[in-house]
């Protein structure tokens, strides 16, 4: 086990470990237990680990060869952020088909990786991510499945703090893989700056 990206009640009070009351038999290895109430819980080591290999992955990439998606609105925030900083591109919003796919469309991009905040809400941009061939990463709750999806970091992706956490962490990481923050170093925002404003 790796060591801990941030102390462990950072992870709790933003709520990354708190997944729905459905589990996939592909998300059960990443769950911890079942609460009273029926609520799965996600490992917040396996997602720490997981973070940590995803921002390996992603630091590969050339910046602009990145694409991270989120049709879902509380991911919008973060991932528009996730792009200021670590220079993605992105899609805060509705993907429209073809945009992977079509070269005639207007907005056409030709990313190497994909980076999902929900595989279900955002399954249009994995199918044409797997038409044309290129990695899959996702922010996976309990309940998601992972038939498409390459790099899989489970977290709760319905929370608007934990997933603003998640993307800020996972910007953090990438930036260290690339040598553009040391190992020790922290992004000169905070994780709250992701969050989307109410």
């Amino acid at each position: 086990m790796s060591e801990l990206l941030i102390p462990l009640d950072k992870y709790l009070a933003a709520g990354l470990h708190i997944g729905t009351q459905q589990k996939t038999k592909d998300m059960e290895r990443y769950i911890y237990r079942v609460r009273a109430d029926g609520l799965y819980v996600l490992d917040v080591r396996k997602t720490n680990d997981r973070i940590v290999a995803a921002g390996k992955f992603l630091a590969k990439f050339d910046p602009d060869d990145v694409l991270v998606v989120s049709t879902r609105q509380y991911g919008q925030a973060p991932v528009k952020k996730f792009g200021q900083v670590t220079g993605a591109k992105t899609i805060p919003g509705r993907f429209i088909p073809g945009t992977l796919t079509n070269p005639n469309y207007g907005k056409f991009i030709e990313p190497k990786v994909l980076v999902v905040t929900d595989p279900r809400s955002d399954s249009q941009a994995i199918i044409e991510a797997r038409q044309i061939g290129i990695p899959v990463v996702a922010l996976c709750d309990t309940e998601n499945l992972l038939g498409n999806v390459d790099i899989v970091v489970p977290v709760n992706n319905k929370g608007r703090k934990a997933i603003a956490l998640v993307y800020w962490l996972l910007a953090r990481q990438t930036l260290r893989g690339r040598g553009d923050l040391a190992e020790d170093q922290d992004l000169s925002i905070p994780p709250t700056d992701f969050e989307l404003k109410m």
